[in-house]
């Protein structure tokens, strides 16, 4: 038996949840936080540019500080959920974007506002938390099909989030309506996570390497900042270059040390294993294919008739009409991928899911003249993130011991960031050269997200490993693998 295969059994929930759908069901409202937070501030900001009399620049920020303080604080948070009480750190986090929330709903000041989502940032860690508390809660053969209802939670929740702030901002009221949403949807988890999430004593030891935490986030958020302002700024303009390089360095200057750190913040050993190296990339991949779907789609179906193309929908009808079909199509695919996932293997399923990304997306490329044929094609690409996104952070956990699991899919959430932050700098580059961007700019964005899904495809097809939570769930109960009932 390999040292994995031994660490996981090891690993194993000394006591199960009594009430394991509870859980679940409780989790999935935590993890949908973090969905409505990514997408419910998207369709507002040019209402937060006119009402704060502003330019749509600086309202942009609103965005970025959001994504760089996730990148900063994501691996940090899920090393803490390692050492310490899952519950207390899951209820900090929803702490401080509840105050994110209040002071995003109370301000009428841009920095203040920037502020705020700074703080909601913290929200991305929710995920990977949540996997980790169900790694120490439920049965292995239980697991899969748990962060499944998850992964499957958190893609429709940014269909959600699109739609009810299509239908909050009906007549454009003010935007902090959407704000106090989020603060009252917070306030409701919150009680939630306290009720349903069990305290644990934590069995691992260890201690936070602080600075290492504090150069990974460096790195990280000086990459990504060059990665999504440097269409804004100029690729070629010297900020945009020097953060490029200077965060590459800092992050080569992090692995040395983390290699040489008696407690590293994450074990480069582990990232660099070839089955999480390739799965992390993939998950890059992946990343990207949600981004160029959800903002090809999004700004595809609303632009006007008269150009030739597109269907002239508002950001409700596109919410509604175009983008709910294709969430609800993954929140299923998700809901039922756990049992294949358990039958299969990871990468089989991974493999398929590809596959449906390949069609939906060459479908978007060179069939989109009809609603009908967008609302099949953004389906298909929908059950290839969803499937993506519950059967990648499977892979991560068989491959790592229980006491990693935090900090693990905190880097693989972290992988999943920075795709969709390419893929947005991808999408602005070819959108925003015009006012009216030209067919053939959303013909190549769809078409990147065809050769997005094929890469993936290839990288999972060639990692080669074993996939171990098959065959650890096989050797737990043959007659329970494929029971996933919440009750």
């Amino acid at each position: 038996m390999s040292r994995t295969e031994t660490d996981r059994s090891a690993s194993a929930p000394a006591a199960t949840h009594p009430r394991p759908g509870v859980l679940i069901a409780g989790l999935s409202l935590v993890v949908l936080t973090v969905a409505i937070l990514q997408t419910a501030v998207v369709p507002v900001l040019g209402v937060i540019a006119r009402q704060l009399n502003t330019s749509s620049v600086a309202v942009s920020w609103v965005v970025t500080a959001n994504l760089l303080a996730a990148a900063a604080t994501t691996p940090l948070i899920g090393r803490l959920s390692d050492l310490y009480s899952k519950k207390r750190v899951l209820l900090g986090v929803l702490a401080v974007v509840l105050a994110g929330s209040v002071l995003a709903a109370v301000t009428a000041s841009v920095p203040l506002l920037i502020t705020a989502r700074i703080l909601q940032g913290a929200s991305y860690a929710l995920y990977p938390i949540s996997i980790a508390i169900l790694r120490e809660e439920l049965p292995e053969d239980r697991l899969v099909g748990a962060m499944s209802v998850l992964s499957g939670t958190l893609g429709f929740g940014g269909g959600v989030g699109l739609v009810v702030t299509g239908l909050l901002m009906s007549g454009e009221p003010g935007y902090h309506r959407v704000f106090w949403l989020t603060t009252a949807f917070t306030v409701a988890v919150i009680v939630v996570a306290i009720v349903v999430v069990p305290s644990r004593r934590v069995a691992a030891g260890g201690r936070v390497d602080w600075l290492g935490a504090a150069g990974l986030a460096l790195g990280l958020s000086a990459v990504l900042l060059a990665i999504t302002q440097g269409n804004s700024w100029g690729w070629g303009h010297p900020g945009t270059v020097a953060l490029l390089a200077g965060g590459s360095a800092v992050l080569i200057a992090w692995w040395w040390w983390e290699r040489r750190a008696g407690q590293p913040l994450v074990s480069t050993t582990m990232l660099a294993r070839r089955p999480i190296l390739l799965t992390n990339l993939a998950t890059v991949l992946v990343g990207m294919g949600l981004y160029f779907a959800f903002l090809g789609l999004t700004q595809f179906v609303q632009i006007p008739r008269q150009a030739g193309y597109g269907f002239g929908a508002t950001v409700l009808q596109a919410s509604v009409y175009f983008l709910l079909p294709g969430a609800l199509t993954g929140f299923v695919v998700a809901l039922v991928s756990g049992r294949y996932i358990d039958r299969y293997g990871a990468r089989r399923v991974l493999v398929v899911a590809a596959t449906a990304g390949i069609a939906g997306f060459v479908l978007l490329a060179f069939a989109h003249g009809r609603p009908w044929e967008v609302i099949v094609a953004g389906m298909l690409a929908n059950a290839y993130v969803s499937l993506g996104y519950g059967a990648l952070p499977a892979l991560v956990v068989s491959e790592v011991d229980g006491s990693e699991t935090g900090i693990a899919t905190s880097m693989n959430a972290i992988a999943r960031t920075i795709g969709s932050s390419v893929a947005a700098a991808v999408v602005a580059v070819l959108l925003g050269h015009r006012l009216v961007p030209t067919e053939i700019s959303f013909v190549t964005i769809f078409l990147a997200g065809a050769v997005s899904a094929a890469l993936a495809m290839v990288l999972i097809a060639v990692s080669r490993a074993p996939d171990r939570h098959r065959e650890s769930v096989r050797t737990l109960s043959e007659s329970r693998a494929m029971n996933h009932e919440w009750g």
